[in-house]
């Protein structure tokens, strides 16, 4: 978030302290009411999947304020490291709804409204629990991408207010996590491609949770409660058409272009480069794979595309031994192989593919060149 946003927050925490003395909140009045917001789409990478939220708007009480789960600070030391390793700690903050709603209106990101139609008694059960989240250990969260994150945390306050699982996962059940999120990136060509390569098996699993903000909205259209729709009729608030960014170099023909080049430079040193650069990044897969929290970089199968023998298989080349070149040129097409049978019914098939065929051609003109010639004898 940004520091005008951390700043007017700061001054919502002591005002609710003052009323609330952190253990016991404000009484709501009758005119209260309690809304879901979704925010749009961004050209950010923390906003690619929007965003979600909690207004509580009670005028009885002069109180409009966004409970907001997703705020990290990037002062955190080891930050990066912290993020990478999936220990980095998300936390609960409030901001007046004025300065929200002003903050995206600026980044032109759409913002839709949907009221909980629930009593009372309920909507005070939710602004205590958000309070609680705010001013008690709970505060602190460890950011999941799937399993934790400022959606999931929404619904998991309102199931818990409201005593039962009433916020389930409406539609898109059959398709997996990793085709969930393949559309998100339109117009970030290579956050699409890195995030298929780097991300294994959790995400192939059926997508059964809701994780993004859009799916919590939609499937807040279709939830009931005590056999009544939960939520009002979405209002939209904001309404900006998220424009895709243009980019000379961050788009598919430039990814073609690299991979065509591989193919016809015919060069044993760009076969080399071209190799080792796969290599390191099946290395790094590998690596944090073991090394990170997030189950989504665990177990990760496309290491066979970027297999580390590779590598192997560069030093060979290097040291003209052309028998274990050879062999470790076939041992990589097979692993290439595999990788493809498997690959066939996944989101990120075609994104791959052109990978999958530049690796196919340089590694069986790798092996021909290296392949000793069979003597004749007469």
């Amino acid at each position: 978030m940004k520091t005008v946003m951390f700043k007017k927050a700061l001054f919502i925490l002591l005002f609710l302290a003052s009323f609330i003395g952190f253990s016991q909140s404000l009484p709501l009045s009758k005119d209260a009411k309690i809304s879901i917001l979704t925010c749009g789409l961004g050209n950010e990478t923390y906003s690619y999947f929007g965003h979600t939220a909690v207004r509580v708007f009670d005028p009885s009480n002069n109180i409009d304020i966004v409970y907001n789960y997703g705020a990290f600070d990037f002062r955190t030391p080891n930050f990066v490291a912290k993020f990478a390793k999936g220990d980095l700690q998300y936390f609960i903050i409030t901001h007046p709804f004025s300065d929200f709603i002003s903050e995206y209106s600026n980044d032109k990101r759409s913002v839709y409204e949907q009221e909980l139609l629930i009593g009372l008694p309920l909507k005070q059960k939710i602004f205590d629990n958000l309070n609680h989240s705010l001013f008690s250990e709970e505060r602190y969260y460890t950011y999941k991408f799937i399993d934790k994150n400022c959606t999931s945390m929404v619904v998991d306050v309102i199931n818990k207010s409201l005593n039962q699982n009433a916020i389930t996962k409406k539609g898109d059940t059959d398709k997996t996590y990793r085709s969930i999120l393949f559309p998100y990136f339109d117009g970030h060509f290579y956050d699409q491609l890195g995030t298929s390569i780097i991300f294994g098996t959790k995400v192939d699993q059926m997508g059964t949770r809701i994780f993004l903000p859009f799916e919590l909205k939609n499937s807040l259209d279709k939830t009931t409660f005590q056999n009544k729709p939960l939520v009002a009729k979405s209002k939209t608030l904001l309404e900006f058409t998220k424009e895709t960014p243009k980019s000379w170099w961050n788009n598919i023909y430039t990814y073609l272009f690299i991979l065509l080049f591989v193919i016809f430079a015919r060069n044993k040193t760009v076969d080399k480069i071209y190799f080792l650069i796969l290599s390191l990044m099946g290395i790094f897969f590998v690596i944090m794979g073991f090394y990170s929290f997030h189950q989504e970089l665990a177990m990760n199968y496309n290491v066979l595309l970027f297999s580390p023998l590779l590598l192997v298989l560069v030093l060979f080349s290097i040291f003209k031994n052309k028998l274990w070149t050879y062999r470790f040129s076939l041992i990589n097409f097979v692993l290439l192989v595999i990788y493809f049978l498997f690959l066939i019914n996944k989101a990120h098939f075609f994104i791959t593919l052109p990978l999958i065929i530049t690796s196919g051609v340089v590694l069986v003109r790798t092996a021909i060149r290296n392949k000793k010639p069979i003597p004749i004898i007469i």
